[in-house]
């Protein structure tokens, strides 16, 4: 069936290649994700793969499936997109934060954009191959995500395609085309430096299954809390040492001191808002209104994303309203 679907599609029949890599593009979508820390970015990368797959299916010699195939064009052009890339760190502190006080610290991926579960719950139900070593909801959530992007290109590529996608250290080589000894250095020093980075995570609570009652409870007095402007209401459900996150803001900050005065802030002047739940890298999310008294309507004001600990909130992410459209939330909402 693949074989007569490759012949056709060499043959120039558009249909037959879309029957032939449809199956990979979701996949390979999330791969693009994990690579470059952008939605954009990874739909990008998507289209670019797709045409080079195209315009190559006559090189392609059958040696390897046409999944790792395509797993080679995508990687090779998000390490292309890497080499060529100019991410500039954008230093604004938060919006309506007058005199904000002074960062616990500053991060390092000021592009990191948040991906949609509409769009995970898509992928193939295909298991990752046996050197896999993440649980497919850790290898999507914002900390995993944010830990790639910290390292170095290759290493980056290495480590998602062994640890992440199960590829044996031999294909992830022939993929990246370099040494098997040079992929296995790359992914020892990658496993290190992941290591370091999730020693200060060490002993938080594991968040509650997605979708249990934990889960639903702490989502309903979080919407009900901010529905309210109840500020101590919602510092309740945060851990002592929670951060606060505001790509593309670099400014970091962490306790529950700092996310108090900024929900103070928040609610300030009699502001209304509504959350409106959805899903994003496997976490809970919500899409931020404010109520606008003139026009009775309520605008967006983000997106923000919860890291769960237990049963208490570690991490608020909240992102502008660029990518409002990949979860379907409107812009504006009537009251």
């Amino acid at each position: 069936m693949k074989s007569d679907l490759t012949a056709r599609a060499r043959a120039g029949d558009q249909e037959a290649f879309r029957e032939l890599v449809g199956p990979y593009q979701y996949e390979l979508q999330v791969h693009c994700y994990r690579m470059l820390g952008s939605a954009q970015d990874a739909e990008d990368a998507l289209q670019e793969t797709l045409l080079a797959a195209w315009r190559g299916l006559g090189d392609f010699e059958e040696r390897a499936s046409i999944r790792t195939w395509l797993y080679r064009i995508a990687t090779s052009r998000c390490l292309n997109a890497l080499r060529a890339s100019s991410r500039r760190v954008t230093m604004d502190g938060p919006r309506h934060w007058p005199d904000p006080p002074e960062p616990t610290r500053l991060g390092d991926v000021p592009w990191l954009e948040p991906y949609p579960d509409v769009l995970l719950d898509q992928l193939p139900g295909t298991e990752p191959g046996p050197e896999a070593r993440y649980e497919s909801a850790e290898a999507i959530s914002l900390a995993f995500i944010t830990a790639l992007q910290l390292l170095p290109p290759r290493q980056r590529a290495v480590l998602v395609l062994r640890d992440v996608l199960g590829f044996r250290t031999a294909e992830t080589a022939d993929i990246l085309e370099i040494t098997i000894e040079s992929a296995a250095s790359a992914l020892k020093r990658a496993r290190a430096t992941l290591a370091r980075r999730s020693a200060g995570t060490a002993g938080r609570e594991p968040p509650p299954a997605p979708g249990s009652p934990a889960e639903r409870e702490l989502v309903h007095r979080l919407t009900e809390a901010f529905a309210a402007g109840d500020v101590d209401a919602v510092v309740s459900l945060l851990t002592d040492d929670v951060w606060l996150i505001m790509p593309p803001s670099p400014f970091e900050y962490q306790g529950r001191d700092v996310a108090r005065r900024g929900l103070t802030l928040l609610f300030g002047r009699g502001l209304r808002y509504r959350l409106v739940a959805t899903r994003a890298n496997g976490q809970p999310a919500f899409g931020v209104y404010v109520h606008d008294p003139r026009s009775g309507v309520l605008h967006a004001n983000g997106l923000m994303i919860l890291t769960l600990a237990g049963e208490r909130i570690s991490t608020l992410t909240r992102f502008d309203n660029s990518g409002l459209g990949r979860f379907g939330l409107p812009r504006i909402l009537t009251d």
